[in-house]
């Protein structure tokens, strides 16, 4: 499991367009991870559209933004083309990221209990380490936190 302060071990997932990304790839910038539990839901659709209408602003500050669910790469690509997100989706359907990142909790669907993804993001530096994290996140207002903190580390 990760470690606020530690480095994150590379991974290595499969993303839309079929390319294979690995964390170590993405040295020299910050990344941000953002879990969600389904493509296509009204929740997850706000979180990615919030992402990619504030991608210009990750750019200027050197950061890559990475969408990971459990969703197949083809449900990745309809989500991603649908709708216009200019960022890499992560199919972790073997749920290898999930319990690196410990996202997984039991929900209630329907009166039924289930394992589900719980909205989470996280953000590590230029180094591969593991700068902050926002478990059970809330959609509204919060790619503006993960601006503030990526200028906040960057800026002191």
């Amino acid at each position: 499991m990760v470690t606020l302060g530690k480095p994150v071990p590379d991974f290595r997932a499969e993303t839309d367009g079929a390319k294979t990304l690995t964390l170590q790839s993405l040295r020299g910038h910050f990344v941000v991870l953002y879990f969600y539990p389904k493509d296509d839901t009204p929740g997850c659709t706000m979180e990615s559209q919030d992402f990619r209408d504030h991608f210009a602003a990750f750019t200027k500050k050197n950061t890559v933004i990475l969408g990971i669910s459990r969703d197949s790469i083809k449900s990745h690509e309809k989500f991603k083309c649908k709708y216009e997100l200019p960022f890499d989706l992560l199919s972790d359907s073997d749920q290898t990221l999930c319990h690196l990142f410990a996202v997984l909790k039991e929900k209630n669907m329907y009166g039924k209990k289930v394992i589900g993804i719980e909205r989470s993001t996280f953000l590590i530096d230029e180094e591969g380490v593991l700068r902050h994290e926002w478990r059970g996140v809330k959609v509204p207002g919060h790619v503006n936190e993960v601006l503030e903190k990526i200028e906040e580390l960057q800026h002191g």
